[in-house]
């Protein structure tokens, strides 16, 4: 429960009482605030409201409930959470202008190192008006808004790509709105997007024409649920860690599922036709793509003097409206890859759905890292020991690579380009020989996977401060995977292809854990999670091992139970962290692609 503290009783004919219990709050009115205030339970959420107050319920809602924030205010009204209770009390010891309590007690709160969340009310009203006339004119303001159009429009991302704007959200906020008014939760409505596209996933594995119609049309309707759960937790402000979690982690394993999906419909159909290099293919793109906006953001989003003529040129280009929805579309963001998947998956075979997401995704990567390179190169920019630490814990070295780095790498001299360099470097020596000259499954691919783990380590030994630093992580992203499918592809093991997809996913999502926690402000995993899982060199050199040791069901049986191992270390330690209070609830509200 919640309590807010009126400083005085409301003018007669005001609805702020009511309009605070309609937010959950328990109402006080009090003119001893510090004593009403130390009668409240500690644990509890807290508002003081100047008893004066004009303005929308929506105007409240957003300063008084958003429970990511430990203090939040705005005109006439402030709340704190427990862990800003103390500075509160501190506050309010040392205030007596009891005409403008709230406002008082924010400055004092800023003022003693509270973050004080100030939302934009835009064309909201919040005011506290001294006097009649201007109260009247406050409230001839708020009726002339309507607020719950305001809080519908507010529910959708401010961008966001053109399928998802034009095709679903301008009715899936309502359908937001309708689970709202029926108790209903994101964490729900998210489930119930995951169930459906496992549904989706389950009716393409049946290799059928029927079941692939149904695949594509319940895939569309779990998108729908996807921009339904994020537009429910923004209009009824019910962020929380858990919800955080399961929406930066169900979209890929939604996604991912139905590849799979697809790959067993068509072994299943009537041509028997046997996809499973094209699926992880199409998820190993996927993921190296994103690893691609993860690292560049993460290197650049805190650098100083960050500009560059290519970054002016993006900016004229987005003043103009049509490019604005041209370059979005063209990146191939989840809306329009998903109504893509799911049109070609109801109207032509599994393979030419693969064919073309490769070829339109590969296109989208190549676009979106070629102007990122092009930024990089041009602009002058200086980056931060944070920024370079995050690109390290993305890199995901192992012990191996650790070795090579302190012995090795310390003997590199440092220069712009280098640790980019011996990534490259590394990842030729790595996959030129399995996939150009066909060598997998020999001892001669292992001690490439050697040399691949040594250049790797000698790549992060460097500063990481390097323009062009952001491509290690997505070029070991791309070794690894690459050298995965390639090995799984040659070895003709029957099964292979399936359990390297298995292994490629459990490996993925540690990857995508990992940018997560780091964009939320905690850090990457544990370190002793990355040596547990042997790091990106560690699993090479493991893969490689296992395809020159065994062959046939060996080498598929050796990629199950590294997956499955993998799989379980990762979830446990996953689970662990983001069910605990220290995670952070993060909410994806920059409509990058995804």
């Amino acid at each position: 429960m919640s309590t807010a503290i009126l400083t005085g009783p409301p003018p007669a004919g005001s609805s702020l009482e009511e309009d605070l219990r309609s937010l959950g709050f328990d109402v006080r009115v009090a003119a001893d605030v510090a004593g009403a205030l130390a009668a409240v339970p500690a644990t509890e959420r807290v508002a003081v409201v100047d008893h004066r107050f004009v303005g929308h319920v929506h105007a409240l809602r957003l300063a008084l409930t958003d429970p990511r924030f430990p203090a939040g205010a705005t005109e006439g009204a402030l709340t704190v959470q427990a862990e800003a209770r103390a500075p509160l009390t501190r506050a309010l010891a040392a205030t007596d202008d009891g005409a403008s309590l709230p406002g008082t007690l924010a400055a004092r709160l800023e003022a003693d190192g509270v973050a004080v969340h100030r939302p934009d009310l835009g064309v909201l009203v919040a005011a506290v008006p001294d006097g009649n006339e201007l109260r009247a004119k406050a409230l001839a303001e708020t009726e002339a808004v309507d607020d719950e159009a305001v809080r519908l429009r507010s529910a959708v991302k401010s961008r966001d790509g053109f399928f998802t704007t034009f095709f679903i959200s301008p009715y899936s906020r309502y359908l937001a709105r309708w689970c709202a008014r029926r108790g209903l939760t994101p964490n729900q409505v998210t489930t119930a997007s995951l169930l459906t596209a496992l549904i989706a996933a389950g009716c393409a594995a049946t290799g059928t024409r029927g079941g692939f119609v149904a695949a594509g049309a319940l895939l569309l309707f779990s998108f729908v649920l996807d921009c339904t759960d994020g537009q429910l937790a923004r209009y009824s402000l019910q962020y929380s860690t858990l919800g955080a979690w399961l929406d930066a982690t169900f979209d890929r394993a939604k996604e991912y599922a139905f590849y799979a999906g697809l790959a067993l419909g068509a072994s299943r159909g009537g041509g028997h036709d046997d996809v499973w290099a094209l699926a992880l293919g199409a998820m190993v793109l996927m993921t190296c793509r994103h690893v691609v906006d993860f690292s560049f953001n993460e290197a650049n989003h805190d650098a100083t003097a960050n500009t560059s003529p290519t970054a002016a040129l993006s900016g004229r280009l987005d003043s103009v409206g049509w490019t604005v929805w041209v370059r979005r579309m063209i990146v191939l963001p989840i809306g329009e890859r998903w109504a893509l998947i799911a049109v070609l998956t109801a109207l032509t075979t599994p393979r030419t759905v693969f064919y073309v997401l490769l070829i339109g995704c590969a296109f989208a990567a190549c676009y979106t890292t070629a102007g990122r390179v092009l930024r990089s190169l041009t602009r002058k920019a200086r980056r931060t020991d944070r920024a370079a630490q995050a690109l390290a814990d993305l890199a995901d070295s192992g012990p191996v690579a650790e070795a090579a780095a302190g012995s090795l790498g310390r003997t590199v001299p440092g220069k712009a380009y280098s640790a980019p360099f011996w990534a490259l470097l590394a990842a030729a020596s790595l996959l030129i020989g399995p996939l150009v000259t066909g060598n997998g499954g020999t001892w001669r691919a292992v001690l490439q996977a050697v040399v691949y783990a040594v250049f790797a380590g000698v790549a992060v030994a460097q500063p990481l401060k390097g323009p062009l630093d952001w491509l290690v992580p997505p070029v070991f992203r791309g070794a690894e995977y690459g050298i995965i499918l390639g090995l799984a592809a040659q070895s003709g093991a029957p099964g292979a292809l399936p359990a390297a997809f298995g292994l490629v996913a459990a490996v993925a999502y540690h990857h995508y854990d990992t940018v997560y926690r780091i964009r939320g402000g905690t850090g990457a995993p544990p370190h002793r999670l990355v040596r547990a899982i042997g790091g990106h060199e560690g699993r090479v050199l493991a893969v490689t091992i296992a395809a020159a040791l065994w062959h046939g069901r060996g080498f598929t049986i050796a990629l199950t139970v590294l997956a499955a191992a993998i799989a379980l270390v990762v979830l446990s330690e996953s689970i662990r962290f983001w069910v605990s209070s220290g995670a952070p609830a993060v909410h994806d509200e920059t409509g990058e692609p995804a």
